[in-house]
């Protein structure tokens, strides 16, 4: 997820050991987001923020009053501050650029579409690339849009596609920051790019398929026609530049958030009202997730304190558990701590220190495969849940407001999620990572 983009700031003294008890609020707060639209949607709707404030609060009050340690709940803040400034300032310069289609893909095009959008997500981000193509991606499909375009689109788009550069996904960005060479991820991981867009794709046409027969037989001539694009608000590229170039700041503190909302803020402005009509454009999908991750980002301290304590516990010991272990925590936490986490405990081991760079570069000479598993970890599995990844639940409510249909938190897992992505990821695993690998 974005949720650390920039240089986690250092916690006040000794990690914090939370008692195992106090990741029940995340589990909680996990619950009601997954059950709380199917077991009462009104309610849910009006209430959602009362619910992820009070099991934030709850964890606040812990570490505050209980251990002694408000600088780690403090360091979480500037962590959240910085994810909302880039989640935010994307969202709204992205809603000031308006690509218009015809609306009659084929599943061709969509494919095609599908990996333009994974090759992108590298140069502008994951987040980046979801908020600029979601809405193409609705209208091009429709006459004929199902769940099924917004699930692959999040897999894709938003998450698996966004591993070949630092400014891919925040995980990979806190390595290049920590001495991992800016060409590592390009140079390790393509491979592993290779079979996950292009299995992701082969499914998603074969669905895609069976989906376009069902169509409408004037949406179906559309295979001798020729999709039509056409693109307004290009100024906001500009803006879009300044976001991203604010991502590499690190000092003084603060300067790349308030370029960032400044950005937002000139974009909102100078985007001509059209442009945000034909988008259907509103500040809703951004609040949601607002609210939201204030609740993800405060209750899921305990659980990553007392991995990164107890993570020797787990008898990681090859690449191989370090991909699963990683993956299946970056599925429901934040990924990019979780990826910093799995480092340090990586090279631990090895008596090396993730705050020494020589120590960083001498890992990634000695230990590559390691750092390939965590790396493939933290951004792959980020697309098993809509919490895995910060777009991912934006896409979602995007899609919402367009009325689209989208699976519950359930439905996605159980539906999609498990049946999908684990047996690639498996296999991802099997060629890269077991004593037969390939790669």
């Amino acid at each position: 997820m974005f949720a650390a983009v920039f240089p986690l700031l250092a916690a006040a003294g000794a990690t914090p050991n939370p008692h195992p008890g106090m990741m029940l609020p995340f589990a909680l707060l996990l619950a009601a987001i997954a059950l709380g639209p199917f077991l009462n949607k009104h309610w849910w709707e009006h209430h959602y923020h009362h619910v992820a404030i009070g099991l934030g609060l709850l964890t606040t009050l812990y570490y505050a009053l209980v251990l002694g340690a408000p600088g780690r709940m403090l360091h979480v803040a500037h962590e959240y501050v910085s994810f909302i400034a880039l989640i935010g300032s994307l969202f709204v310069v992205s809603g000031g650029i308006h690509i218009r289609v015809k609306g009659e893909a084929t599943p061709f095009v969509n494919c095609l579409f599908l990996l333009v959008g994974a090759v992108l997500a590298n140069f502008i981000g994951t987040t980046g690339a979801s908020m600029l193509l979601i809405r193409p991606w609705i209208r091009m499909n429709k006459y004929r849009i199902t769940a099924f375009h917004i699930v692959f689109f999040i897999f894709i788009v938003s998450n698996v596609g966004g591993c070949l550069t630092p400014i891919g996904d925040p995980p990979l960005f806190l390595g290049y920051l920590r001495g991992v060479p800016f060409g590592w991820t390009l140079e390790h991981c393509w491979p592993a790019w290779c079979v996950a867009v292009g299995g992701l794709i082969g499914i998603f046409y074969a669905f895609d398929a069976r989906n376009f027969l069902r169509a409408p037989k004037p949406v179906r001539d559309a295979e001798t026609a020729h999709e039509t694009w056409k693109v307004e608000g290009l100024r906001n590229l500009g803006f879009l530049g300044l976001i991203l170039g604010a991502v590499f700041l690190r000092n003084p503190p603060g300067l790349s958030e308030a370029l960032m909302v400044a950005a937002a803020v000139g974009s909102y402005f100078t985007t001509p009202k059209p442009v945000h009509e034909a988008n259907d454009f509103t500040f809703a999908p951004v609040k949601e997730v607002a609210w939201l991750f204030v609740g993800i980002f405060a209750t899921m301290v305990p659980a990553l304190d007392y991995l990164e304590l107890h993570a020797g516990a787990l008898g990681l010991n090859s690449a191989m558990k370090f991909y699963w272990c990683t993956g299946a925590l970056s599925g429901v936490l934040d990924n990019a701590p979780t990826y910093l986490t799995f480092l340090a405990a990586a090279m631990g081991r090895q008596e090396l220190s993730l705050s020494q760079p020589a120590d960083v570069s001498m890992f990634v000479m000695q230990h590559g495969q390691e750092l390939l598993a965590i790396s493939l970890g933290s951004v792959f599995f980020g697309a098993m849940t809509y919490i895995g990844n910060g777009p991912n639940f934006m896409v979602k409510s995007i899609a919402d407001a367009a009325k689209v249909k989208t699976p519950s938190f359930g439905e996605y897992f159980f539906r999609f999620a498990l049946p999908i992505l684990v047996p690639l990821f498996a296999l991802v695993a099997l060629l890269f990572f077991s004593p037969w690998r390939v790669f």
